[in-house]
């Protein structure tokens, strides 16, 4: 039994040792260099120059006030989504449409949500062309990201917010109303009440997102400043200032700080139910047809921004010259300098997904598969809480400050890096909870049979989350492939990918070439997502295939 404990005792500490360089050192880093002055003595000033300033102070304003709306927004299209799923009768192909179409943004980089609204809603835009009619405000400031940060944040709203209600006891419905309550009362005890945690938790998640988001305000900000461009220009403007714009990052962390209390507040508010019955739906048409009707119109309008990124690149000049034309597109693919930095963009997002799925399962191993003192375990769970609540772009410039002259500057290694710890903390969950589901004595049994801890979890334990390993490793190559946030400070002109060159075509207003790589992207994660679909689902029939054959040889013995 120690020799089974060697294996994840030595994965517990490199998964420490991995977190502790990449993750407390250059986050402490930061700290230390937000209190040091030009001179390197350490003071206050720096910070009392920050909120001095008029323009900051307005930007923190600002970044609460769209992030709040946005993330209520959010919540609120998600929910209706959601709702829609599970609670009406529309038929099961419906329901999947929605479900997949509430996902579509994900595939997209937040930078290109902005040119995407200018280029539907503009004065020249293709839905104001189609409907003639111009929108009654300035899509350059808080509308603009009021829209791009609500359709941003809907996918992970959405996500949360069915995965809890799919554990929702049905029949607290049929109670209800036995017992005479009214509509209303129905909805509030049978689904909201269950759901209050979890809706809170989404508004968190979402409103964090949404204040943290440098690609959105990069397009579509204008004269509207909000904490993150502010970050940006403070590092990479035409006067870099360091000091200040640790600083600021510093103070973009104090949101993730509340966001852990809420979180952890909010967890005893999740009810959780001994046993879940399969109550059906009552026949209600007018609620199905109310219901489907609103997630309709909600998805349409979501998904109608991003019609112009299929139309603009395949035209001879929008709006100008609206004939059909591959010009742009065979540009772009006869440019070797663009085909490098999508091959850069594919070996980012494959080595990611490799690293941050073993990370992953290492690091649920040690959570959900292990008998290690609580403490360990807790070490495990306050990382994946910590990297859930970080932002990007604050790791970004905290790897700046520690990384740079280092022999990790400018390498592919770094952008690695900062994805995994970046986006670690929901394939964690991932892995812990399908690895909890399993039967908890067969690294015990495999034991008492002489076989090996790793062997146990190589040819036992793996193979029966396979799938979950697909999903994890989707979700990694999916938001490696869509990440600006993270990585504009450190890449370099042998590791641009494709998210941080679509920034750099702005400045040359060259939208067409932003459109092309945009659907290079969307297609490249449309295409990965279907092709683990068919790995995972393909290793599933192939082990009930093998696991019917072994029942019919048993009986066949028998």
């Amino acid at each position: 039994m120690k020799k089974n404990a060697i294996g994840i005792k030595l994965i517990f500490g490199v998964i420490s040792l991995f977190f502790m360089i990449f993750l407390a050192m250059p986050i402490v880093r930061l700290l230390l260099r937000s209190f040091m002055d030009t001179n390197g003595a350490y003071t206050l000033s720096v910070y009392q120059s920050v909120f001095a300033g008029r323009k900051f102070g307005q930007a923190l304003r600002n970044s609460f006030e769209i992030a709040a709306l946005s993330a209520a927004a959010a919540t609120l299209i998600a929910f209706v989504l959601a709702y829609t799923c599970y609670y009406t009768n529309l038929p099961a192909k419906g329901k999947s449409i929605i479900r997949i179409a509430a996902m579509f943004p994900m595939f997209m980089p937040t930078i290109t949500y902005g040119f995407a609204i200018i280029y539907s809603f503009g004065n020249n835009g293709l839905l104001t062309k189609c409907f003639h009619h111009k929108l009654p405000f300035d899509l350059y400031g808080i509308w603009g990201l009021l829209i791009g940060y609500s359709v941003y944040t809907i996918p992970v709203a959405f996500l949360l917010i069915s995965n809890t209600m799919q554990y929702i006891d049905k029949k607290a419905m049929v109670v209800s109303k036995v017992m005479g309550d009214k509509s209303y009362a129905t909805f509030w005890i049978a689904i909201i009440r269950p759901l209050l945690g979890t809706l809170c938790g989404a508004f968190i998640q979402a409103f964090f997102l949404s204040f943290t988001d440098f690609g959105i305000p990069a397009s579509v900000g204008g004269r509207f400043e909000v904490v993150a461009s502010v970050l940006y220009r403070q590092m990479l403007g035409g006067i870099p200032n360091f000091g200040k714009g640790a600083a600021v990052a510093m103070i973009m962390l104090l949101p993730s700080i509340v966001s852990i209390c809420l979180l952890q507040f909010l967890e005893k508010y999740n009810i959780r139910y001994k046993k879940i019955s399969g109550a059906e739906l009552t026949q209600n048409r007018l609620r199905d047809v109310i219901w489907s009707g609103l997630s309709v119109l909600f998805l349409v309008l979501m998904l109608s921004i991003f019609a112009v990124i299929f139309v603009a690149p395949l035209v001879t000049d929008w709006p100008n010259k609206v004939s059909f034309s591959m010009e742009h597109v065979i540009a772009v693919f006869t440019d070797d300098s663009l085909l490098q930095i999508y091959i850069n963009t594919l070996e980012m997002a494959v080595l990611t997904a490799i690293i941050g799925t073993f990370t992953a399962y290492g690091a649920a191993l040690v959570t959900a598969r292990s008998h290690m003192p609580k403490w360990c375990k807790g070490i495990i769970e306050g990382i994946a809480l910590v990297t859930n609540t970080i932002p990007g772009m604050v790791l970004g410039v905290a790897y700046m400050f520690v990384f740079s002259g280092t022999s990790l500057q400018n390498t592919m290694w770094i952008l690695l890096i900062c994805n995994v710890i970046h986006y670690f903390s929901s394939p964690y969950l991932m892995m812990k909870n399908s690895l909890s589901k399993l039967n908890e004595s067969w690294e015990t049994t495999a034991g008492l049979m002489g076989d090996s801890w790793i062997k146990t979890i190589v040819r036992i334990v793996t193979p029966n989350v396979r799938e979950s390993l697909w999903s994890v490793f989707d979700y990694y190559f999916t938001n490696a492939c869509v990440t600006v946030s993270a990585i504009i400070f450190l890449v370099g002109s042998r590791t641009m990918v494709l998210t941080t060159k679509i920034k750099q075509l702005q400045y040359i207003n060259k939208f067409n070439e932003v459109f092309v790589l945009s659907l290079l992207i969307f297609f490249t994660n449309l295409i990965a997502k279907a092709l683990f679909a068919v790995l995972a689902k393909y290793k599933l029939s192939k082990r009930a295939k093998g696991m019917h054959k072994k029942e019919e040889l048993c009986f066949a013995e028998n």
